[in-house]
């Protein structure tokens, strides 16, 4: 079989990630590499061992071995890269936020849809096996009838006052952070594992720092202790958010996202209380579900293909106890993702859409009015 030619613009941490778990594939291969400028392109393709380096995404496009984009840059870029992508006739898969506003965001749905192309946002958490599982669960009522859905993403990476990242700033990083950064994939993954999907929301913001230490004259994240010199500027965009949440069958919830909480790396969490059990799945414990009853003791189910739905098998590649974790899940990414290409089958619905990437889109500017208007809002899933 010919290999899939692809191309990643962006080698930062998560273009990096994508590059590895594209390469466990087997059957596709990275030609070309985008950085910013052909010196840091060159410099990235020689270290990656990437054939091909440009200095900028328009060159990119024109290139015609060129088959799949990955668009792994900052969130400001994604909307122009992700639009070209599609009218140069390249199968597209995006990080997340799909674009920084809303009416982009419709914009590359309705493109993508008039399109006979492979598209998808990187919503990996989709990808765990036992995800699927507590998919399943619910699917098949093994909840009973959702009634309260609680999640939570919480991070400890901007604790400090000396803690600075390009996110911080809305032209680069949107009008939100901690809601679209990170709330975007628990809103994504709520509405993917009950299939429910959000009506209404009421929410409350905080900035922890209204003021944090930015190193002068650049964009880049810093830590505490590192040389050089820096100013005092002031926040405009969240640390924490929480929110109250109305589910269109009337099930009620709360949902989480703070990126000033000691502790907690990469902690992402999902609770769901049924008229039966309760399921609970955390991405730093993967491997494993937490459900509850009212009349017998609470159990943990491991990742076990003798204790899993069928539908959740597919996502396991290792024996019981061989665990897999984050990176295995963007590998389950890749996988179902380019096999949608290979086969000329329709996408897994494991693949994030890009109308799905619009409705988060929507979410987040309910969350948005309700702040300021502070009163329940609707989401606008027209």
């Amino acid at each position: 079989m010919q290999k899939i030619k692809a191309a990643i613009i962006g080698a930062g941490f998560i273009g990096k990630a994508h590059i590895e778990a594209i390469r466990r594939l087997g059957y596709v291969d990275i030609v070309a590499i985008v950085q910013n400028g052909q010196d840091k392109a060159d410099e990235y393709a020689r270290m990656l061992k990437i054939p091909k380096a440009y200095g900028n995404y328009e060159d990119l496009l024109k290139d015609p071995e060129i088959e799949v984009i990955h668009n792994c840059t900052p969130n400001h870029l994604h909307f122009e890269i992700n639009k070209q992508a599609l009218l140069h006739g390249k199968h597209l898969l995006s990080e997340k936020p799909l674009t920084l506003r809303t009416e982009e965001a419709k914009e590359l749905y309705e493109l993508a849809a008039g399109r006979s192309l492979i598209t998808g946002i990187n919503f990996n958490y989709r990808q765990f096996p036992m995800v699927q599982h507590l998919k399943s669960m619910v699917k098949d009522k093994d909840l009973g009838e959702l009634h309260t859905i609680r999640g939570s993403y919480l991070q400890d990476w901007l604790l400090y006052m000396t803690d600075y990242n390009w996110r911080m700033e809305p032209e680069y990083g949107g009008e939100t952070r901690a809601i679209s950064d990170i709330g975007s994939h628990l809103f994504d993954l709520v509405q993917y594992v009950t299939g429910l999907s959000i009506a209404e929301v009421f929410a409350d913001i905080s900035i922890v720092m209204p003021q944090r230490y930015k190193a002068s004259g650049s964009k880049e994240s810093f830590q505490s202790g590192t040389d050089g010199e820096r100013e005092l500027v002031n926040m405009t965009t969240e640390d924490y958010c929480s929110v109250l949440v109305k589910f269109e069958n009337g099930a009620r919830g709360v949902l989480t996202m703070s990126q000033v909480s000691a502790g907690k790396k990469n902690a992402l969490e999902l609770n769901l209380d049924g008229t039966q059990s309760s399921g609970s799945w955390k991405q730093e414990e993967p491997f494993k579900l937490v459900m509850g009853y009212r009349d017998k003791p609470s159990e943990t189910v491991l990742r076990d293909p003798k204790q899993l739905k069928k539908e959740a098998l597919p996502f396991m590649h290792y024996p019981s106890g061989h665990e897999e974790g984050w990176t295995d899940s963007l590998k389950n990414m890749m996988h179902h993702y380019y096999q949608a290409i290979v086969s000329g089958e329709p996408i897994s619905d494991s693949v994030a859409t890009f109308r799905e990437g619009y409705q988060v889109m929507t979410i987040n500017d309910a969350i948005i009015r309700s702040v300021k208007s502070g009163t329940w809002e609707k989401v606008n899933h027209s």
